[in-house]
């Protein structure tokens, strides 16, 4: 390996270390270290990568991080660097939910917990609003995300995502694209190779007939299961992490009971208080789900390892292969045209996550206390996300 190639390792690993604040923080570390200080790309592919990754689903973050290691040293590189990412967090994530019932079972945890959920639930209402007032900027993508909280509230069906992302995205091209359009789009797909987009479909459609087939009673069912689900919202995530966790709680707390909203909270706060990428809030979820259902410590680990490698493979074999032919991609209006619907019923989403985060605080005003002012210093200040959850465990530590 060249000398560049593991200078790009070591800054990765620093990188990864250092990241706080999501996306948007995320690529303008990038831009500083990784273009203006070490020049590995120029400001130019860098954008165009952030811009790919934005309309691909997945972790936009990763998926930038690695389209940067592909351009720099290839495939190897990228497999290695997605590694460095991914790793640190997620196995942190996963130590923690193999502790969580021990330290949970003390009393100043749950005080420290006490103050953390709420202002959890504030994190995701803040990423909703803001999300919001990016996406929502249209008759058409408030009409779809109005229909998507209603959709969701009333069907409480984890089927109910993938059919309403199809639709916004069907809508939102069929109202902003004009019909000169469909004179080149044929010849433009004829760069993807039919085969490559064979084998993403046929993962997903493998282990979902896999779970179905395989007995409940078999030790493979949930995680092969499980597998499934976090491939399945892969796929479906546009908007990165600020859009998995409203679609994982609604699908694996309130549709599936995986864990309790207690453990999904107090493992959410923790994951905004750690550098790297959101996804991996998904370790704790996989790990904490097979615990749950008698699988031990051995358990936890291969349902966080399920979890990581599940909800980033889409993400990461999207990158790997579009890149390629992104310059003919990106001349398609209709599909730039989706993305506005995709989002828009992610709104949606969110916001159906975010009433049923709220539910349970019941008549606890301290809770809607604490919630509100997480939100308000995201909001109304330059206050970032770590520092709100430690100001939670100070107040838990000290009340």
């Amino acid at each position: 390996m060249k000398n560049r190639q593991l200078l790009f390792l070591r800054d990765t690993l620093i990188y990864t270390f250092s990241t706080f604040g999501g996306p948007q923080a995320h690529v303008a570390i990038l831009l500083r270290e990784f273009v203006e200080k070490r020049k590995y790309v120029t400001e130019a592919e860098l954008m165009e990568l952030s811009a790919l990754s934005q309309i691909l689903p997945g972790p936009s973050s990763t998926q930038t991080l690695v389209g940067v290691a592909w351009k720099v040293g290839g495939l190897r590189l990228a497999l290695l660097t997605f590694l460095i990412w991914v790793l640190p967090s997620a196995a942190i994530m996963c130590l923690a939910a193999i502790g969580y019932k021990t330290f949970a079972s003390t009393g100043k945890i749950n005080n420290i917990l006490h103050f953390i959920r709420p202002a959890a639930v504030g994190i995701v209402a803040y990423a909703a609003v803001t999300f919001a007032q990016k996406i929502v900027k249209s008759r058409v993508s408030a009409y779809l995300a109005t229909g998507s909280l209603i959709a969701t509230l009333i069907l409480q069906n984890p089927y109910a995502f993938p059919l309403l992302i199809l639709l916004g995205g069907i809508i939102s091209s069929a109202f902003e694209t004009q019909p000169v359009e469909d004179a080149i789009r044929v010849k433009l797909f004829s760069n993807v190779n039919p085969k490559k987009v064979g084998y993403f479909i046929g993962i997903l459609l493998f282990f979902a007939a896999l779970g179905a087939l395989i007995n409940r009673t078999s030790p493979f069912s949930l995680p092969v299961r499980l597998f499934e689900n976090f491939y399945r919202n892969g796929i479906l995530i546009f908007g990165g992490g600020q859009v998995l966790v409203p679609l994982m709680y609604t699908e694996f707390v309130e549709l599936k009971h995986y864990l309790s909203n207690a453990e999904f909270l107090s493992g959410y706060a923790l994951q905004q208080a750690l550098p790297g990428p959101t996804f991996s809030f998904t370790s704790f979820v996989g790990a904490i789900t097979l615990g749950n259902n008698g699988y031990g410590i051995a358990g936890e680990v291969i349902g966080s390892i399920v979890a990581v490698i599940g909800i980033n493979l889409p993400g990461l074999i999207l990158i790997l292969f579009i890149v390629p032919f992104w310059e003919d991609l990106k001349k398609i209006t209709r599909i730039k045209n989706s993305l506005s619907g995709i989002n828009a019923v992610a709104v949606g989403f969110m916001a159906t996550a975010l009433i049923l985060l709220v539910a349970p605080f019941g008549t606890n005003w301290m809770s809607y206390l604490i919630m509100i002012c997480a939100f308000c210093l995201l909001y109304f200040t330059k206050i970032k996300t770590p520092v709100v959850i430690l100001a939670g465990v100070v107040l838990g530590l000290l009340i």
